[in-house]
Formats: structure tokens, sequence, C-alpha cells
């Protein structure tokens, strides 16, 4: 090996020394979960806590450097389609033409400048020190150069540039203004109905960071005890919910690390307590939740199951998902058994179960607030490889209840495709069944339309966009 120093990898001028960059922790684990989004087509929510842990074991990281890097990461990604629609209007070339990293790291500092309360030189600055660890020095010019123009207005100045006027282009415009595709936003007001406000405050809604919702699991933990913790709040509608506050940490929780109570959206816990306490004709013996990973509503729904004397049967196509759910019911006080098992075609004799969950695989597009890199990685053909299998699942769940007993078809997803639809195609095709109406099992929760079946909304219910029908199988 050479003795002599390592040259700078681009000229400078004589007489000028050369600094070597400089890493930002925060910015540098940003960029990396930002890369691992776009390259591996991963999700920040299971990029983000390794990387966090280990920036803590090696001493990088407190607690406010953890709160910026989420920060960055989860704004940077909510907003993308906003961000690209100004970082365009400042380049000389169309942004497929920009090197992913490149962009990543124009995103990144577009957010400080526009969405943050970070000073602009400290903005910019950083950004470019950023593109020289991670880049090189030539694009760092380039990053520079675009993020000083960005520098040069606001969010809402930038808007007035770049988004077209409602009159003109009502989708297009809330597509820029709020961050969605344009399909997304056709999609969502199709199936919120109603005019401008609604849907604005939807697509609101969506960009906001969701709140840490936790379950008491019935039997093993209450609400009261979770109450006890610091900054937690009593969730708005389900019994066993509690919220913590900006700052919580669910793994600080003793009852969480117990296994005693878990993380879980409060739309999903209405879920499951709407089919637990759907009126049933004859025995309540054995439950089946047939797509039970990653297993916040099997574990709610074993726990119901236990103080009644149930057995619920957990199954789970994939098998790694399969040990999600196995691990969710570790403890539960009653009989429960999970398995990997294919929904589809499914290993237990038909009309085994007095109630059936069937939570869908969709689209997602009722969770963007949690996973908002979704709405970039979603296209209107994906309804399509969906649709048969939500059907199927749904025949299967149909097959595998009792007369007298009850299914839930829920979704994590509004869009009518996935489940008006699903619904209404499937009991065309079974005279058997009926819907039964869900409003009354949500007692308290308002603006639940005209039912029978009921979409929670963030904007309105402070969940998860949560679809659910109840279906009693008569003969």
């Amino acid at each position: 090996m050479s003795d002599q120093p390592r040259q700078p990898r681009s000229p400078r001028k004589p007489g000028k020394p050369y600094r070597r960059p400089q890493k930002d922790p925060v910015r540098m684990l940003a960029f990396e979960a930002l890369r691992a989004v776009d390259e591996r087509d991963a999700y920040a929510n299971l990029v983000l806590p390794p990387l966090l842990r280990k920036a803590r074991e090696k001493g990088d990281f407190d607690t406010r450097d953890a709160a910026l890097a989420t920060e960055l990461v989860y704004g940077t990604l909510r907003w993308q389609g906003t961000y690209d629609a100004i970082i365009a209007a400042c380049v000389d070339r169309p942004l497929r033409e920009v090197d992913p990293p490149v962009l990543d790291v124009l995103s990144l500092g577009a957010h400080q400048l526009l969405g943050t309360r970070i000073p602009t030189h400290a903005a910019v600055s950083a950004s470019v020190e950023l593109a020289r660890v991670v880049l090189g020095d030539g694009r760092a010019k380039f990053v520079n150069a675009v993020l000083r123009k960005i520098a040069q207005d606001d969010l809402d100045a930038w808007l007035e540039k770049v988004a077209p006027p409602y009159d003109e282009d009502p989708e297009d415009h809330l597509a820029v203004v709020h961050s969605h595709p344009r399909w997304v936003v056709s999609a969502l007001w199709d199936s919120l109905g109603g005019g401008r406000a609604g849907i604005e405050d939807l697509l609101a809604a969506d960009n906001e960071r969701p709140e840490v919702t936790l379950v008491a699991r019935p039997g093993r933990a209450t609400a009261e005890e979770l109450l006890r913790e610091d900054a937690a709040v009593p969730g708005r509608w389900s019994p066993y919910a509690v919220r913590l506050a900006e700052g919580g940490e669910p793994g600080a929780v003793e009852a969480v690390r117990e296994n005693r109570a878990g993380v879980q959206d409060e739309g999903s816990q209405l879920v499951a307590l709407a089919l637990a306490n759907a009126p049933l004709d004859g025995p309540d013996e054995k439950w089946l939740d047939g797509c039970a990973g990653p297993g916040g509503k099997a574990a709610l729904l074993a726990a119901l199951a236990a103080e009644r004397g149930a057995l619920l049967l957990a199954s789970e196509k994939q098998p790694h998902r399969a040990g999600l759910v196995a691990k969710a019911l570790d403890g539960n006080p009653g009989p429960y058994q999970v398995i990997a098992a294919d929904g589809t075609r499914p290993p237990w004799r038909p009309g085994s179960f007095d109630r059936v969950l069937m939570d869908v695989p969709c689209t997602g597009l009722g969770a963007l607030r949690r996973r908002p890199e979704a709405r970039w990685r979603r296209r209107p053909d994906d309804l399509d490889g969906f649709a048969p299998l939500q059907r199927s699942l749904l025949h299967t769940a149909l097959d595998s209840v009792r007369v007298g007993g009850v299914v839930g078809y829920a979704t994590c997803s509004p869009h009518l495709a996935e489940t008006r639809a699903v619904v209404d195609d499937v009991l065309k095709q079974r005279p058997e069944a009926e819907l039964v109406d869900a409003r009354p099992l949500l007692a308290g929760v308002p603006e639940l339309g005209e039912g029978p079946d009921v979409q929670l909304w963030p904007h309105l219910h402070g969940t998860d966009a949560m679809y659910l029908a109840l279906i009693r199988r008569t003969g």
C-alpha cells in the first residue's frame, strides 16, 4: 500500500486547502433509510428502527437526534410528490434523468427548507455537506445550486407556482398540494364522496404524523393500567385503546414488553370488536382469523375468545408472518392455534366456525399515514391483482362459517374496488348470505354513513381508513 495520502476526487483551486467532508450522523441515517426504501422497496417503519437502535448503540444519537432523523425520513416520503414538482421547476432536465441518490439528497434538503423550522442556511449547508460525503464534490455543486433556488420561496409560494389552479384541474391541484398521486386522489374522493372540504381534510390527515395507539389485551391488561404510563391518554372509541402522546415509546411500557398489550391502530381494534360482538344464532365456540398476519387483530380476538371459552384458529399463508402471529398470541390464556395455510385452499372443514374474520390483502391505501411510501409504490393495476384473491378469500370465509354464524370482511383500504365492489359481487353469488348492519356494533363512533357496512376515516375518526362488512350465513 502506498504511503502517499489519497488525493481528493475533484480538482481544487491552487492555494485552496482541501477540506474533508464532515459526516452528519442524523442526515446520513436519513439518507440511508431513503435509499433502502427506494432500492429495496423497503418500508420506512421497518427500516428506521434498527438504524436508530444501531446509532444509539454507537453513541451517535440522543433522543433529539432520533426525533429529527425520523421527521426527515417520514416528512420527505410524505411530501415526495410536492417536492418533486418543486425540484422539477429548479432543474434543467426531466427528473427521471436525475440519479435517484441525488434526488434523495435534494428531497431531504427540500423538506428541511420547506417543511421544518431548520434555518435556511443550515438546511442548505447540511444538505450540500451530505452530498459531498455520499455523492462527491461535483454533484454537491448541483445540489447546492438547486437548493438555493428552492430557498428563494416558502412552500405556499412554491405551490402557487407548481400546482395547477383548482378550477382548471381539481384532482391534479390536490395531488400536488397534498402530495398524493392523482389516481389515489381520485379513488379516495370517489370513496369519500362530498365536495372539496372533505377530500382536502382527508388528504391533509394522511400527511399528519399518526399517534401511537396501544391495545390492552382483555384478561391480561387493562386500559387503566396503560393509562398510568407517562404521556398516555384514553382512546377515542375502543375500551381497550390508549394513545401515547408524541414521544411516547411503546417498548418502555411493561405490559407491551410482557405481550399483555400491543401496538394496534384503533380502527383495527374496532373491526375485531365488531366481529366479536355481532349477535349469533347458536353456539359461540370456534373463531377463525383467516388472514391473521402479522397478528394484531388475532391477538385481540384470541383474548376476547378466551373470556368466553372459545377457541381461535389463526391462519396465515406466509410462514414467517405466521411466526409473527404466534409471537403476538404467546401467553394468551385461552385455547388457540396458529397455522400456516393458504386461505383460498383451506385445510379445515366447511361450516366449522361461528365467527370468521377475513382481513384481506389490499393496496393499503387506508394506512398512508403510517406507510407514506405506499402511495408512490402502488399503481392502479395493483387493484386487478388483488381483486380475484379478495373475492376468493371472502368465498372461503362464507364457506367456513356455519349457518347462523357471522363473517367479517375487512380491508385497510377505502378503495371501492376493494370494499363494496368485492362484497356486492360475492353476495350476488351467495343467496344464503346477507349483510348485517355493523354500525350499532361501533357504539359511540360518529359519521358511519348509511350502512350497513362501515368505512372509517383518518380525518373523521383519527384511525386508519379501515373498511368492515359483516355478513351472516343464513342457509
